[in-house]
């Protein structure tokens, strides 16, 4: 639903609306503001924080996903919506890992809380360790592999969404992203274990 569609907007739930809509809910004063905001928030802040625990581990991906949406928050009215609003909150995403990783040492895995344990204890070790040892992979990539790797898979987006974000060709976005298959491919097995 946009806010040109002919229905009463007071009978839809905001989570009902496109991310165009929600803008330009947040922009008009109003209860609704907030609202729209914090449907956005809700709408893309898991696949933000997958993509900032990728980048700068696990550790200090909540403060780099609350960093993301203060800035969003306090430059939505500028947006001026050139790309897709989640283009351009993955580019604020991106920016914001970038100066987590200037800013601090990262966090020894080691020293990341374990999750509560399911029923299975040993599958539920065997997923850690692997969870570990990928984090481990991922951040042996140079950063635009990393980058580029991440906002496929754990973002979700295509090649082309990509190339915006990061500025670079299509072409070198997917090249990239196969050198970091490659690489991680490598990296794992040398681990033992098999991709």
């Amino acid at each position: 639903m946009t806010l040109n569609d002919s229905a009463d907007l007071h009978t839809w739930p905001q989570s009902d609306w496109t991310d165009e809509a929600l803008v330009q809910a947040f922009r008009q004063p109003g209860p609704r503001s907030e609202g729209a905001f914090e449907v956005l928030v809700t709408r893309h802040a898991p696949r933000i924080h997958r993509l900032a625990a990728s980048m700068v581990g696990p550790g200090a991906a909540d403060d780099v996903v609350q960093d993301v949406f203060i800035a969003v928050h306090g430059g939505l009215n500028n947006f001026r919506a050139e790309a897709a609003f989640s283009t351009w909150l993955h580019r604020i995403a991106l920016n914001a890992c970038t100066r987590a990783l200037k800013a601090s040492q990262p966090v020894p895995l080691e020293s990341v809380a374990e999750p509560a344990a399911p029923h299975d204890l040993v599958l539920s070790g065997e997923n850690t360790d692997l969870r570990e040892r990928l984090a481990r992979a991922m951040h042996t990539l140079p950063p635009d592999q990393r980058e580029a790797l991440a906002l496929r898979e754990l973002s979700g987006l295509d090649y082309a969404e990509i190339a915006e974000i990061t500025g670079a060709e299509l072409g070198t976005v997917k090249s990239r992203i196969n050198r970091a298959r490659a690489a991680l491919r490598v990296l794992l097995t040398r681990t033992g274990v098999t991709p």
